[in-house]
């Protein structure tokens, strides 16, 4: 699986459009866990299904489009956090140590 990098408010609407399930990745490049939870994450990433998109947002970079997504998305801001997004809802927000591949498989295997 790859990053795809959200720098944009036109992608975040395109998130917010797509019927299909999106993950964002709130990342801050200055955290040590923030790092660490990235590091985890992508340990385990493979077991997602192949179609998810996966977004990374440089929060440090593009705080007003993480900024855009709490407000959008009714979650407060947190780093690291993980939000799956489907028709326009955060179905699951986890941060910190809480980001587990597994839980969002759970929780995409619900909405199938």
């Amino acid at each position: 699986m790859n990053w795809i990098p959200l720098d944009t408010e036109t992608q975040l609407a395109e998130i917010k459009n797509n019927s299909s399930v999106s993950i964002i990745f709130k990342h801050s490049t200055r955290c040590s866990i923030s790092s660490m939870a990235k590091r985890k994450f992508e340990l385990d990433w493979d077991d997602l299904p192949s179609d998810t998109k996966l977004y990374f947002l440089d929060l440090l970079s593009y705080r007003a489009i993480s900024n855009q997504i709490a407000n959008d998305f009714n979650v407060q801001h947190q780093s690291p956090q993980i939000l799956l997004v489907k028709a326009g809802n955060c179905i699951l927000e986890q941060s910190q140590g809480d980001i587990a591949v597994s839980e969002i498989n759970e929780v995409i295997s619900q909405t199938a």
